[in-house]
């Protein structure tokens, strides 16, 4: 297998899509913010220092997505169509689910907006409540879900419990 990011002297190149046909794309990525208890509840009851911190993490993962080919340097800039943000809290493990859905029909693929969605999303719920917990952390971002394009559908396979 190779990298279809690199030209035959091994530069680094973004990939010609020209001759591709638009089709739908979507892609699903998730990450998880793992907090202290007393910050969820903070978060739960809207009592946090900065606000709505939810509300603030899904237009700031939304926006992020709509500028992923400015943050990585060879991907193409793609007109989206739809871009969702929703958070899962698991209290029992202490942590937010962060789930980004991104569909726009395109010559390539919207998996790094949705990834990028998520984990700036993640971001700004470090940034909203590190001022009660600096031990936040953020893991698991992953690509759960992708389907366009001839590569077809790829579903990420349950890996651990949580």
């Amino acid at each position: 297998m190779s990298f279809s990011h690199f030209d035959t002297k091994g530069q680094a190149i973004m990939v010609d899509v020209s001759a591709k046909q638009p089709t739908l794309r979507t892609a699903i990525a998730e990450a998880r913010v793992h907090l202290q208890p007393t910050t969820i509840k903070l978060i739960q009851t809207g009592k946090a220092a900065k606000g709505d911190v939810l509300g603030v993490a899904r237009i700031a993962g939304i926006a992020a997505s709509k500028k992923t080919s400015e943050l990585i340097p060879l991907a193409h800039p793609l007109s989206l169509h739809a871009v969702g943000i929703e958070f899962e809290i698991d209290e029992p493990n202490l942590l937010i689910k962060v789930s980004g859905k991104v569909t726009a029909v395109e010559r390539t693929g919207v998996e790094m907006e949705a990834m990028v969605a998520v984990s700036v999303a993640s971001l700004t719920i470090y940034d909203m409540c590190k001022g009660v917990d600096r031990s936040i952390t953020i893991s698991d971002i992953s690509l759960v879900y992708k389907e366009g394009g001839k590569s077809g559908i790829y579903l990420k396979e349950k890996t651990r419990d949580v």
